[in-house]
């Protein structure tokens, strides 16, 4: 089979998903961002076979993983996205019914969180498939990691450790001899609904301007709950105090746990949620959860932010102690 050459390949499978006018039809060889208000955001992240997720997993569920992860990003800053730039490091035996699936449901999320191509940069490369997505938002006022204050309300929105435990549930399900005794006892619902946050995270985007409005620290939650948190404060020079039992749970994750306790450990500390994980100032939670549900996001107080450096969880009365408590890149 004939495969196309890169300008076709870009012509066919790509230039359909430029529909900002910066992008030219993808026929220049750069982009100009969307006029809008406030600061330009800007976030990259990178994706890689066997690394960041499983070479089988569906096409088009890669696509949309690898740019939800950078509006995540985006959201925490409150910012509206504007466009982005696709890396795209195809190995050698990479297919056309491939691309075809990846753009497919790359551009559903273009359509679906009105975030459009601006360009990029399509290569062959020896080894597996990487993806590398730079993200350009748009937001009014931004929220860093280190504005938190003492006496700030820490939160977090939606529910936490599901993609963590959706990659266990995803490993067992390419290996199911790997399959742990609760991934066997949890009902076939609760195991879909873990294996589906892993593959697909919600960027919270519609939370994006109350972010902006009320929040004075924000991240997203990507590397796990506890470390993410430990990082917001030391940037914030702030510890925290936080009620581990306060953590939104989905209904599946609290299924797994109470087949296996020591799978809370995992739930706070893994990676793969994608919420936001933010301060806010007592007299702005009215208003903030108001926005939420205006939004239809979730949003729980799990803490409040405390003079000093000591991050402390409890549960229980009982104080935890988690290591890093993060993942770890290298």
């Amino acid at each position: 089979m004939t495969r196309p050459s890169e300008d076709d390949l870009i012509a066919r499978f790509f230039a359909p998903l430029a529909t900002s006018a910066g992008a030219d039809g993808l026929t220049d060889d750069a982009a100009v961002v969307p006029e809008g208000e406030g600061d330009l955001v800007v976030t990259k992240d990178m994706a890689i076979a066997g690394v960041h997720f499983f070479p089988d997993d569906p096409p088009g569920l890669i696509a949309a993983k690898a740019l939800r992860v950078n509006l995540s990003d985006l959201a925490a800053k409150g910012a509206v996205p504007s466009g982005f730039l696709l890396g795209l490091g195809l190995p050698p035996d990479w297919t056309t019914d491939f691309l075809a699936a990846f753009a497919d449901g790359l551009g559903r999320d273009i359509t679906a969180y009105g975030c459009p191509l601006l360009g990029g940069d399509t290569v062959k490369v020896p080894g597996p498939l990487t993806l590398s997505v730079t993200a350009f938002g748009r937001a009014t006022r931004t929220v860093r990691r280190r504005g938190a204050r003492p006496g700030d309300l820490l939160c977090v929105t939606g529910t936490i450790g599901d993609g963590a435990l959706g990659l266990a549930a995803r490993q067992a399900e390419r290996q199911p001899a790997t399959a742990p005794d609760w991934l066997r006892l949890i009902a076939p619902e609760e195991r879909a609904h873990l294996v589906d946050r892993y593959l697909s995270p919600r960027p919270r985007v519609a939370l994006a301007a109350a972010v902006a409005r009320h929040a004075s620290a924000a991240m997203d939650v990507s590397d796990g709950l506890v470390g993410d948190l430990a990082k917001m404060m030391a940037a914030s020079g702030t510890g925290a105090r936080l009620d581990a039992g306060a953590v939104p749970l989905s209904g599946a994750a609290a299924a797994a746990i109470a087949l296996d306790p020591a799978l809370r450990m995992r739930a706070l500390t893994g990676g793969d949620d994608y919420e936001i994980l933010l301060a806010c100032p007592p007299d702005r939670l009215a208003a903030l959860r108001d926005d939420a549900a205006a939004a239809n996001v979730p949003l729980t107080v799990i803490g409040e932010v405390t003079e000093g450096a000591e991050v402390s969880w409890t549960a229980g009365g009982q104080v935890l102690s988690f290591g890093s408590g993060r993942f770890e890149h290298f």
